[in-house]
């Protein structure tokens, strides 16, 4: 199975916030988001496992019980199932989210 990334189309969560779903199975998802510059994703938890890679841009990262981090292009960080969350964005950022299993409320 493959996707293609053209093939597909954001949806505009507002707050400067887009996300693209691509390729999943019940088990596992990726998920492309944009955000402008000072957009915000604010503090939230999930059951899911998650893994976020950092495409284009810079931003602080926030973790419950963590010290806040910058992260840039290239950078990557790990969110354990049910720990609260959140990014601000200090440039356009492209972010690259994976998930296990697929989140179901994406779909």
């Amino acid at each position: 199975m493959f996707v293609r990334n053209s093939d597909k189309e954001y949806r505009d969560l507002g707050g400067g916030t887009r996300r693209k779903v691509l390729a999943y199975s019940d088990n596992i998802m990726n998920v492309e988001l944009r955000f402008e510059k000072g957009a915000k994703g604010e503090m939230h938890s999930h059951p899911h496992e998650q893994i976020g890679y950092v495409i284009e841009g810079s931003l602080v990262y926030h973790e419950e019980g963590q010290k806040d981090v910058t992260l840039s292009a290239g950078d990557s960080y790990i969110v354990a199932p049910n720990v609260p969350h959140g990014i601000d964005c200090l440039t356009e950022v492209k972010l690259l989210d994976i998930f296990t299993p697929k989140r179901d409320d994406f779909l």
